[in-house]
């Protein structure tokens, strides 16, 4: 297949080929940005889950050591919450405010995804929409008195490659969608360990419990009655 010949089939699609191979070339870049990205996240992260795992408590001071170990991992930003609220919240409260970074953190895994979706939705309408312009000119050299039957049937050929290159786009690009969400998964499975993990090894640690008014004056009168 010759240059030439590729730029008469783009030609006889009136350009959607062009729009075809555009499109293959944005989603090849989102394909290959997310999963550099994902994969050095679920690597880096699978050592911080082991490292969070090792330890048998954790006091402010670890926090803030794994918190500077996660460096610009999705994990950071759920240790340094984590750090924030260790003095002040435990249990319920400490999974609230876990799961609230969490939140905030999900929408930067899936970013630009949406662009493969629509990639893959659109690419095979649009290689239809370019087999459909072809037929026309396919079909158009029946009018014209003395046309060889070879040309239509030529013409039929050259506007399936249209569809052919809209399908095999959203093929590449469903299973790289596919496996790219099974990443995201992975590292909100992550983040879910570390989270579980952190609550458990915080818990009761370095908690005083909290002397109000009325429960030191009932002290005070325990000891006046114990002394009386």
């Amino acid at each position: 297949m010759t240059l030439a010949y590729i730029i008469h089939l783009a030609n006889y699609s009136d350009g959607v080929l062009y729009v075809l191979a555009f499109l293959l070339l944005v989603a090849l870049a989102v394909i290959l940005d997310r999963f550099w990205y994902l994969r050095r996240t679920i690597l880096l992260g699978e050592t911080l889950v082991r490292r969070v795992a090792a330890q048998g408590e954790l006091h402010r001071s670890n926090l803030e050591e794994l918190r500077t170990a996660a460096g610009r991992l999705p994990e950071a930003a759920l240790l340094d919450a984590a750090v924030r609220h260790v003095d002040v919240a435990r249990g319920e409260a400490m999974a609230g405010r876990l799961d609230e970074a969490i939140m905030l953190i999900a929408p930067r895994l899936d970013k630009r995804l949406w662009v493969l979706d629509t990639v893959v939705t659109l690419a095979p309408l649009l290689g239809l929409f370019g087999t459909i312009i072809g037929m026309f000119h396919a079909f158009s050299v029946l009018a014209t008195p003395g046309h060889a039957p070879t040309e239509v049937t030529g013409g039929v050929a050259d506007a399936l490659v249209a569809t052919a290159s809209g399908i095999f786009i959203a093929m590449i690009g469903l299973a790289a969608f596919n496996m790219l969400n099974n990443q995201v998964r992975m590292v909100i499975h992550q983040l879910d360990s570390i989270k579980l993990m952190v609550m458990n090894r915080t818990d009761g640690v370095g908690v005083v419990p909290l002397v109000g008014p009325r429960t030191a004056q009932r002290s005070e009168l325990r000891s006046v009655a114990a002394g009386a």
